[in-house]
């Protein structure tokens, strides 16, 4: 069946599986129906094996020879703030884990365009939970900035020039920010879009107030142009809604999936 949008899911920083966004596909192509739901195509971003091993050998490592306590939690800020470390770029020097995770972009919107889209010109949303939002802003930065050639060779969908939505949550872009006298975010929409895709297109940001690893984005006053909403949700269960475990838990929370079906919704001929 032809498809009218493609999306582009990618996971933060933390643990996850090769099979991260299956809950939150599942979910929203349900609420879509059969017949809207069919008309999307989904492309996952994986990148966490890149890491994890190392992270992994070093929590064995401090465990079977130091002194520590509170592994559960020291697990997860390895995982997390190690996932952050090791991905930031440094002026002047080529940061590996920063070309391999775009090289894992890369190809997950490579398969998006090429096959499930069959190089149709089709809108694009990104779905990115904690850190892949920053992962995907740095991303587009860098297609927007390839040579004109480039972007002719890629073609509209690779360039990222038919943006048309980006629904960030547990978003931690802000934190990246400080190190900049100027800040300056993604150009949005995609400037190849249509008029129509224009006018629909939308920087939705979700976040939970208790989780510490979420802010609103467009308290950083470049972004107040290019975000439309930081919306306020209380995501997970009766055992992380509260603090910040609620962090890993917006997957399937109806706060987050129901006005994502939605605006996922407009695009759907």
């Amino acid at each position: 069946m032809e498809k009218d949008l493609g999306v582009l899911v990618i996971h933060g920083m933390g643990s996850q599986h090769n099979g991260f966004a299956n809950p939150l596909i599942d979910e929203v192509t349900e609420l879509l129906g059969s017949s809207a739901g069919a008309r999307v195509a989904w492309a996952p971003v994986y990148w966490q094996d890149i890491l994890e091993s190392r992270q992994l050998a070093y929590m064995r490592e401090a465990k079977r020879n130091h002194d520590v306590d509170a592994l559960r939690l020291r697990s997860f800020v390895v995982s997390a703030l190690g996932d952050a470390a090791a991905y930031q770029k440094v002026a002047g020097s080529k940061n590996q884990t920063y070309e391999r995770i775009h090289t894992k972009v890369e190809e997950s919107l490579s398969e998006l365009a090429d096959v499930q889209l069959g190089g149709a010109k089709c809108p694009i949303v990104v779905v990115a939970h904690s850190l892949g939002g920053h992962i995907m802003s740095n991303f587009i930065w860098d297609r927007q900035h390839d040579s004109a050639a480039k972007k002719k060779a890629l073609g509209p969908v690779k360039s990222m020039q038919t943006l048309a939505g980006m629904v960030t949550f547990g978003c931690n872009i802000p934190l990246f920010t400080f190190a900049y006298d100027k800040v300056e975010p993604i150009k949005f929409p995609g400037p190849k879009l249509s008029a129509a895709h224009k006018r629909k297109a939308r920087w939705l940001n979700f976040y939970d107030p208790d989780d510490i690893l979420g802010y609103p984005l467009k308290a950083l006053p470049a972004y107040r142009k290019v975000v439309d909403r930081d919306v306020a949700i209380n995501a997970g269960g009766i055992f992380s809604s509260w603090n910040p475990l609620s962090h890993s838990d917006y997957w399937t929370d109806n706060d987050l999936t129901r006005p994502l079906t939605r605006f996922l919704g407009e695009f759907i001929r």
